[in-house]
């Protein structure tokens, strides 16, 4: 879109606008139809000053981290990323993350010179533009009294000492930087530039880790940031690469890589006593010495701007390994037949499993009660009010909904977008993601050894 000017960008916009197709303005200004498309979208979130502002604007290797981590880490599509942040074209996103990688996971910046002040060009129509000047000079002190806010407040949650360290001031001002002016808080905080960028380049030198520090990247990247530094340590030493945990702790935390926080569910399917409750047989004793010894299962809802997702889920004791699954829009008796259906395709012996549940309606059900009678199966359910009885689905949904959906609701436009992202995660989790309790194996795959075993 280089060759359009900015009355051109702004013709288009005006024509798409009155109705005029998307190929029609492809030929008449000789540009690809994406690129079209791209403007439309940028100026209709952003308005015409993107098209001025946008230009030259300078990012820092923080903001630029961060836009990378919401591709890497939360899996955001790259064009609306782009147009979120305001780029003039989503090649310069796509530039960004090349780069990063050829770097191995580093955002690394040209050194760029000032230009002298005598090369500036003097203002045109001073007197024209002096009523806008006062009101960009309100809007910066407010800007500027709304910084100074959050950085005090980040301070006093940083700070108990009655001296503030240059360390934690840099922390501050690296958390606020895409969201206030850098002057600004360089000016609050009484930071030079020059001081800031020689404490940041410092931190960011270690030569004689530089191998294990690609690599650690590499794992945390590959797995969306949902790895913290144990099982970093784990997939590292699947590798062939023994390092002890504390260095890689030690790594993580100097490079800012961090595990995805948890969050709690909400949802229950208890509806009080409207069938047959079962006798709690797990007693919370989580552990098989074999597949099929004890299942457990529940429903977790999805809520997604009002409108809901329900996942039931079939999770073996051993290995922690997710045998069948069913999402629906309603959390009703099909969804759990065709979970169990697709259980019981194997055909295999389940007499004596251990199947365990909440008190939720759908398990009370003659039905469902029926079906696990036929297989021999020994229900069992959570005493009332314990929802840890019921602790392994717990932690499952707790673990699924921290890494693939809380704090990233806004990168699904559909429920189908994220069905379709639960059962890549599901996939994920059985077949790629290891876990530190099973010696670093995926659940698939101890699972398989004790089959092959067996």
């Amino acid at each position: 879109m280089s060759k359009l000017t900015r009355e051109d960008k702004i013709e288009i916009y005006e024509r798409r606008k009155n109705g005029e197709p998307i190929s029609s303005l492809a030929n008449f200004f000789n540009v690809p139809e994406s690129n079209i498309n791209y403007l439309i979208a940028l100026i209709k979130k952003h308005g015409y000053d993107i098209l001025r502002n946008g230009k030259n604007r300078v990012y820092s290797k923080e903001f630029k981290l961060q836009v990378i981590n919401r591709i890497f880490i939360n899996h955001e599509p790259v064009r609306q990323v782009a147009i979120d942040i305001g780029l003039i074209s989503d090649g310069i996103l796509h530039n960004w993350l090349f780069k990063f990688k050829e770097n191995g996971y580093n955002v690394v910046e040209k050194k760029k010179g000032r230009k002298p002040k005598s090369m500036t060009k003097p203002k045109k129509n001073d007197k024209v533009l002096s009523e806008k000047d006062k009101i960009k000079q309100l809007e910066e002190e407010n800007l500027y009294l709304k910084a100074e806010n959050e950085y005090l407040k980040k301070l006093r949650a940083l700070v108990q000492e009655r001296e503030l360290k240059e360390k934690k001031k840099l922390r501050v001002i690296a958390e606020l930087r895409a969201k206030y002016p850098f002057k600004i808080l360089l000016k609050i905080a009484g930071i030079s530039r020059s001081v800031y960028y020689y404490h940041i380049d410092k931190k960011d030198i270690d030569d004689k880790n530089i191998d294990i520090i690609k690599k650690i990247k590499e794992i945390y990247y590959a797995n969306k940031g949902r790895y913290g530094y144990r099982r970093v340590t784990l997939e590292l030493k699947n590798q062939g690469l023994n390092i002890n945990h504390k260095k890689v702790q030690r790594l993580m935390k100097k490079l800012n890589l961090q595990s995805i926080i948890r969050k709690k569910r909400k949802y229950s399917s208890y509806k009080g006593q409207v069938g047959k409750i079962a006798d709690n047989h797990i007693k919370r004793d989580f552990e098989a010495t074999a597949p099929n010894q004890k299942w457990f299962t529940d429903v977790t809802e999805f809520n997604l701007r009002g409108e809901k997702l329900y996942l039931s889920p079939i999770l073996d004791a051993y290995g922690r390994y997710i045998v069948s699954y069913d999402i629906s829009r309603s959390p009703n008796l099909e969804q759990i037949n065709h979970m169990l259906n697709l259980a019981f395709k194997e055909n295999e012996s389940y007499e004596n499993l251990i199947f365990h549940s909440d008190q939720g309606w759908q398990y009370q059900h003659y039905s469902y009660q029926e079906r696990l009678k036929e297989k021999k199966i020994i229900q069992s359910m959570s005493r009332k009010g314990n929802s840890l009885d019921n602790g392994l689905m717990e932690c499952f949904f707790g673990l699924l909904k921290s890494e693939m959906f809380y704090e990233q609701e806004e990168k699904y436009e559909t429920l189908e977008e994220l069905k379709g992202a639960i059962e890549d995660y599901i996939y994920y989790y059985n077949n790629r993601r290891i876990k530190e309790k099973l010696k670093g194996l995926t659940p698939a795959s101890y699972r398989s050894q004790s089959l092959l075993v067996s």
